[in-house]
């Protein structure tokens, strides 16, 4: 079972009140419904939300629907429930704002259906149920609702952004394709729709990915870190061996000797460590910054002997 599936069976679940439902109606059936012959179709393979529909059309309007399986255009995919509604489609039509009282198409539903809060939450978990998609959060965070009216597409857009979710909007071959990539806004989506069990599945999955992301960086600022010290060493090891081949020890002072010293023998520590190292063994307390020095020297040492 896809994660879309998971979320759309817990939302079926729900218990809506007949403002929320017919809301509901519109953002599926403008959607997804279409006419043929005076009647009224709507697909989908989710046998919970083909029960949810025709339970709630016919306890709404008192009606009986016909339900049957027919193949799916996509082989790969389940069975389609196609429903069909004959009686009292006008009414229904116009009861949820597809139609208005001269039976004319409407590309966006009236403001009665959409206003108030309640009922656009309602309106959205119709058009998620009908044509919207998840990714489970283990693979990548994207919210996705394919429209095909353009009209309704930006209506659908400016809903949800009402609650902030920087909703955007692609224009494809067919249609147009509404779309979140944040984490927190499609968490925020799925409080939106009450699908109160998927988003404690996606808050702890993103505070999962997002905690092991920031390991990896730690981990990967250290191992820059280490191979960073690694390349600053091997470079001191090597003005250090020009200085012992070409230079006489009585040249070279007590504290640059010391220092080629304990960067020959720990050569894998960095400068803050060798410093410490330095302070311990010899009890003379030498500061990073000191140490530093003291190797800065003996670089300038040995870039005169490469001139010479």
């Amino acid at each position: 079972m896809s994660y879309s599936t998971e979320i759309k069976n817990e939302i079926t679940t729900l218990n809506n009140s007949n403002k929320e439902i017919i809301s509901i109606l519109a953002g599926f059936i403008r959607n997804n419904g279409y006419i043929k012959d005076n009647d009224l179709f709507l697909t989908t393979e989710n046998d919970n939300i083909a029960n949810m529909l025709i339970k709630s059309i016919e306890n709404i309007y008192r009606i009986k629907i016909a339900i049957t399986k027919i193949d799916n255009l996509n082989l790969f995919k389940n069975k389609l429930n196609l429903i069909k509604i004959s009686d009292k489609v006008n009414f229904i039509l116009k009861d949820i704002g597809y139609f208005n009282n001269d039976l004319i198409y409407q590309d966006i539903p009236p403001g009665t259906l959409t206003n108030s809060d309640l009922k656009i939450r309602a309106y959205l978990r119709g058009v998620f149920l009908a044509t919207g998609s998840i990714n489970d959060p283990t693979s990548s965070y994207h919210l996705e609702l394919k429209i095909n009216n353009k009209n309704e597409a930006v209506f659908v857009q400016k809903l949800l952004n009402i609650f902030e979710l920087n909703a955007k909007i692609l224009n494809r071959d067919k249609g147009y394709m509404i779309y979140i990539k944040e984490a927190e806004k499609i968490c925020d989506f799925l409080k939106i729709v009450k699908a109160s069990k998927s988003v404690l599945h996606y808050e702890n999955v993103r505070i999962y990915h997002e905690e092991k992301n920031k390991t990896n960086r730690l981990n990967n600022c250290e191992q820059a870190n280490v191979d960073k010290i690694f390349v600053t060493a091997n470079k001191q090891l090597e003005y250090i061996r020009l200085l012992e081949e070409n230079l006489s020890e009585e040249l070279l002072d007590d504290k640059l000797k010391e220092a080629m010293i304990y960067r020959k023998k720990y050569p894998e520590v960095s400068l803050k460590e060798l410093s410490e190292i330095i302070s311990l063994e010899t009890g003379k307390n030498i500061t990073k910054s000191g140490l530093n020095h003291r190797l800065r020297k003996i670089k300038e040492l040995a870039e005169k002997i490469k001139t010479e």
